[in-house]
């Protein structure tokens, strides 16, 4: 079976990263994979692609070129003949999903996302049929896809995407004496709240609580710096620091001694289970699947999403309390490996597999496959 990965971009982070492991486990069941982005951004989940030797073709073209989008696609289609079209996101399945009529090819669709905007929702829902099968990437996006695409249960999948590495680098234990390191990951974005993190700073800090010395560390880049860069100014936040993009997720977890998590919304936030899989304690808000991953004071502390009192008042007793931290922390990755192991990756990815429904592509008249582009060389036109 041949398999079009379509996704929207190529950004570091968000739906493309898990691509890699997804398409080993497709291809670990005798399918060949090429991935084709719509656009660029900052291209970032590249070079993972390539070293899960993965071919990317990319678009040169933007985000609201739709027509130009489509007639890329189109070709490349025509061109890859594949037996499935796998689309992620919104922009790409509703694309997918034309192609993969034009060319009588089945279509998959990832659901990612707890939040969809008003239109995406009316738009997929009125395309939803045109998917064979939607694959949702954790519990409560799958019951969001039935309820709010209201696709049957017969066309939906679960599919965690996070598969946790007993291998993965672990946090050393805070020390008395030591400065507590706290850290946040993700892209700077409003849906990630940050802004949220830095006023309950900002009242933690005006509280005048007496708490260990402690730092915060928010890596991630996006168009938000500038306003978190303003807002912790004005807080006088010397403690708070905007790391930038972070090339190793791994050391900058493990370099920590408490993991937050303020997001407004959330799928599954593949971020969080990978602080808890490096044997962190997670400080999450209640969206998507992490108040079924967290267990309040057993391995972390859920509060409401966009309440910087509530999360103030939960940050306050973890630093109050460090000596807690790292028997949370234990008990988060205990609790991580578990659910989300190789194992229940696997079987997941098994289990939709043999739910994947085939056809013949068609190309049109004269159509032949093209030479693929070389993982070396990154992108096609």
């Amino acid at each position: 079976m041949r398999i079009a990965y379509v996704i929207n971009s190529v950004e570091g982070g968000g739906a493309a990263f898990p691509v890699p492991a997804v398409a080993q486990l497709l291809q670990s069941h005798g399918a060949s994979v090429e991935v084709f982005a719509l656009t660029r951004r900052d291209g970032r989940a590249i070079p993972p692609m390539e070293a899960a030797g993965l071919w990317v073709h990319v678009r040169d073209g933007g985000e609201k070129d739709h027509v130009q989008a489509l007639a890329w696609l189109s070709r490349q289609i025509a061109a890859y003949r594949p037996d499935l079209l796998w689309t992620s996101l919104t922009r790409a399945t509703l694309l997918g999903q034309a192609v993969g009529r034009r060319y009588a090819t089945p279509v998959v669709s990832w659901q990612h996302a707890a939040y969809l905007k008003p239109a995406n929702k009316l738009l997929l829902r009125a395309t939803q049929a045109a998917s064979r099968l939607w694959v949702a990437d954790s519990r409560c996006v799958a019951a969001l896809t039935e309820q709010r695409l209201r696709v049957p249960a017969e066309r939906l999948a679960t599919w965690p995407l996070f598969a946790a590495d007993p291998e993965a680098p672990q946090a050393k234990p805070w020390r008395p004496g030591e400065t507590l390191k706290v850290g946040t990951l993700g892209r700077l974005h409003p849906v990630k709240g940050h802004d949220v993190l830095i006023e309950a700073l900002a009242r933690l800090q005006a509280a005048g609580a007496r708490l260990p010395p402690f730092e915060v560390r928010i890596a991630g880049d996006g168009a938000e710096r500038p306003t978190l860069e303003a807002a912790i100014a004005a807080a006088g936040l010397a403690n708070v620091t905007l790391t930038g993009f972070e090339g190793d997720p791994r050391g900058f977890l493990a370099d920590l001694h408490l993991y937050v998590q303020p997001s407004r919304s959330e799928g599954l936030c593949i971020a969080a289970h990978e602080a808890m899989q490096a044997g962190l304690p997670a400080l999450v808000s209640a969206v998507g699947e992490l108040p079924y991953s967290v267990r309040e004071l057993e391995t972390g502390m859920i509060v409401p999403p966009g309440d910087p009192q509530a999360l103030s008042r939960a940050l306050g007793w973890l630093l109050s309390h460090p000596d807690r931290l790292a028997g949370m922390g234990a008990a988060a990755r205990a609790a991580v490996i578990d659910a989300f192991g190789p194992a229940a990756f696997a079987r997941a990815g098994a289990e939709v597999m043999a739910r994947l429904p085939t056809g013949s592509s068609r190309a049109p008249a004269g159509g032949r496959r093209r030479s693929p582009v070389h993982p070396a060389n990154g992108l096609s036109a």
